[in-house]
């Protein structure tokens, strides 16, 4: 489809969403949705549904930003930039995460295509707007469904349902781990620090993994798996992912 610069902050349908996979998945995952990607579109399609949108109301393109450094979707060629969570460190410096913030900058400094981030895309946003970001080596890890208690602006945003943020940014929640869990800038910018993308299977091999690496220790893997089937609310925000995207 041809890029059409006449688009607004309230994009014509299709809605076009480059989602930029910055991990490569687990094998698993990996054998179902066959890319990293393809579980965030999951979340985004599920989402639209949601919104009222049919499956023809969105044109997603997913770009691989770990193996191909540097090559990204040209800003008049989408409504809106997804950035996928992460293993890789946020604050690390390299040639492909440089880049990533470099480019997510270059859409910060415009005012129509929009961004959303999980986890690390939350955190790299973070970064780009000039916020620290770093290893939350004090608090610990936070891993499977958790509770956040979100802000009045969160309320706001999500229906009533570890960075700093940066300077004219609104913190959308917090819990006792980590104090910036999404930030939001209307039109501009949504982020959140869970994984609203991850079903309970992703779940499961992610801490089985990490506990067979020793990353998580018995007591942290136990704990996690306990709460690791209770329901959490990843449809209303991929729904709200596309209605911000859509400019509601």
């Amino acid at each position: 489809m041809g890029s059409n610069n006449t688009r607004t902050n309230h994009p014509s349908l299709p809605l076009r969403i480059a989602i930029l996979e910055c991990d490569t998945g687990l094998p698993k995952a990996l054998k179902k949705y066959k890319h990293y990607g393809a579980i965030s579109s999951a979340l985004l399609e599920s989402g639209a549904a949601a919104a009222g949108l049919k499956p023809e109301d969105t044109e997603i393109s997913f770009w691989d930003v770990v193996k191909n450094v540097g090559v990204f979707p040209k800003v008049e060629d989408v409504d809106g930039v997804f950035l996928t969570g992460s293993k890789f460190d946020s604050f690390a410096d390299n040639p492909w995460t440089n880049a990533l913030v470099d480019f997510v900058k270059k859409i910060l400094d415009q005012r129509r295509v929009k961004l959303v981030g999980v986890c690390y895309g939350h955190q790299i946003i973070g970064r780009a707007m000039g916020a620290r970001v770093g290893r939350n080596d004090s608090q610990g890890w936070e891993v499977s469904v958790t509770d956040v208690d979100l802000t009045p602006e969160g309320k706001k945003v999500f229906e009533g349902k570890d960075t700093l943020c940066p300077s004219g940014v609104q913190p959308l929640g917090s819990t006792d781990r980590c104090k910036v869990q999404g930030m939001f800038i209307p039109e501009r910018v949504i982020s959140v620090q869970g994984h609203p993308e991850f079903t309970e299977e992703i779940l499961v091999e992610i801490l089985e993994v990490r506990h067979e690496q020793g990353v998580f220790g018995d007591e942290i893997y136990k704990e996690a798996m306990a709460r690791v089937g209770k329901k959490h609310d990843g449809l209303m925000v991929g729904k709200r992912f596309i209605q911000f995207l859509l400019g509601d």
